[in-house]
C-alpha cells in the first residue's frame, strides 16, 4: 500500500473531527466554502496567515516565509477569495484580525499542526523543532516552577518561540488558539486530552501569628468564627478528615471573607495574618518547612480528585513543539512538587 501526501501546496488530508469542526465553523460566520476551495487551500498561504495574525503585521510574516511584500499581500488576498471572508483588516496604519479571522486562526494552527506531525511522522521536514507554541499555566505555578527552566528549553530548542499567558484566569484553549496549557482541576471536558503531572493535594494555612491572636479551630465548624480568604464566588468546598469524616469550607458562612483573585497574593496576605485560606501543597511547602505558614485543621484535607494537567484540545495532533514542550516539563518538574500523602 502506498501513501501520498501532497502539504507542500494543498491541504490533502485532515482527521474527520477536525474536517466537520472546520466546515461547521465556516457554515456559522458564512464562509463561502466550498468542498473544492476546501480541499486546494494553500496551506503557505495559511502559514503566512496564522504569522501575520500573531505579528499583526503582514510584511513582517512574510519577510519570516522570504516573501516580498506584494507577494504577501496577493497570497492572503487569495485565501480570503477562497473561503469567502476578510480574515485581515488592513489600514495605513496597523492589521488587526477580524471576527472570522479570529475564529478560523485556531483551526488554521491545527491545520498546520497536522501537517508538521504528517511529516515528522514520516521522516521529512526539517529535524529542528520550530514555531510559535502558544501556552496558559497559572500564575503562582508558573513563578515557582515553569519561569525558572524556561531558559535550559530555550538552550535546548532555540527555535521554538514561547508565547506565555501566566494567569489565574482561565483562558479556552480554542478561543485562545492556545496549543497547550496547564490546569489544576479534574480532567472532565471531553473536549480535551492531557497527560497528568502530578496530584494537587489541598489544605488549610493560616499565619503562626494570626493563630496565636484567634486559636486553632479544632473542627470544620469552627472555620465559621474565622476569616477566610478566597477567590470570588468560591464555592462550600468539601472536607474529608484522615478517618473518612465529612466537613466543609464555607467562605461564605465566615466572619469576614477577604476575596483576592491572585494566587500567590492570597498566599502573601494570609503569611501576613489575614486569616485562613485553602493551599495546594506544592505553593506553600517552602513556608510550611520554615514555619511562616502553618496547616489549620492538620487531619483535614480538600475532598477533591484534582491534579496538574497538561491538556489540549482533543482534535489536535501533537506537533512536534508541543511534545518536546510537553514532554521537557514532565521531565523538569516530576519529582520537585511536594505532596501531602
Amino acid at each position: 500500500m502506498s501513501v501520498h501526501l501532497c502539504f507542500h501546496s494543498t491541504l490533502c488530508f485532515l482527521p474527520k473531527d477536525l474536517s466537520l469542526a472546520l466546515r461547521y465553523k465556516t457554515a456559522e460566520f458564512g464562509f463561502q466554502f466550498s468542498d473544492f476551495g476546501y480541499n486546494q487551500m494553500d496551506t503557505d498561504a495559511l502559514r503566512l496567515f496564522v504569522l501575520a495574525a500573531d505579528k499583526l503585521n503582514i510584511s513582517a510574516a512574510g519577510r519570516e516565509l522570504g516573501l516580498a511584500p506584494a507577494v504577501s499581500s496577493a497570497r492572503l488576498a487569495k485565501l480570503e477569495r477562497t473561503i469567502g471572508a476578510d480574515l485581515l483588516h488592513r489600514s495605513t496604519r496597523k492589521v488587526s484580525l477580524s471576527l472570522e479571522g479570529a475564529e478560523f486562526l485556531p483551526y488554521a494552527r491545527e491545520i498546520l499542526a497536522q501537517q508538521d506531525a504528517a511529516m515528522a511522522a514520516l521522516g521529512q521536514g526539517s529535524a529542528e523543532v520550530k514555531g510559535t507554541l502558544r501556552f496558559t499555566a497559572p500564575s503562582t505555578f508558573a513563578q515557582l516552577y515553569i519561569a525558572p527552566i524556561l531558559p535550559k528549553f530555550q538552550d535546548q530548542h532555540p527555535r521554538v518561540k514561547l508565547d506565555l499567558r501566566l494567569s489565574d484566569a482561565s483562558f479556552d484553549l480554542i478561543e485562545g488558539s492556545f496549543d497547550l496549557a496547564l490546569r489544576n482541576m479534574e480532567l472532565e471536558d471531553s473536549n480535551l486530552k492531557g497527560r497528568k503531572l502530578a496530584n494537587d493535594t489541598r489544605i488549610l494555612c493560616a499565619a503562626p501569628e494570626y493563630l496565636s491572636q484567634r486559636g486553632q479551630p479544632a473542627t470544620p465548624e469552627g472555620l465559621a468564627s474565622h476569616c477566610l480568604v478566597s477567590f470570588k464566588n468560591t464555592s462550600i468546598r468539601p472536607l474529608i478528615s484522615s478517618d473518612g469524616q465529612p466537613g466543609v469550607f464555607d467562605p461564605q458562612n465566615s466572619l469576614r471573607c477577604m476575596v483576592i483573585d491572585d494566587g500567590l497574593s492570597q498566599k502573601i496576605a494570609t503569611m501576613s495574618g489575614a486569616g485562613i485560606s485553602i493551599n495546594s501543597v506544592w505553593s506553600v511547602r517552602n513556608e510550611l518547612a520554615e514555619g511562616s505558614l502553618v496547616q489549620v485543621l492538620p487531619g483535614w484535607r480538600l475532598r477533591e480528585q484534582t491534579g496538574l494537567w497538561l491538556v489540549y484540545p482533543k482534535a489536535n495532533v501533537l506537533s512536534p513543539k508541543v511534545r518536546v514542550f510537553m514532554e521537557f516539563l514532565l521531565k523538569e518538574i516530576d519529582g520537585g512538587i511536594a505532596r501531602l500523602d
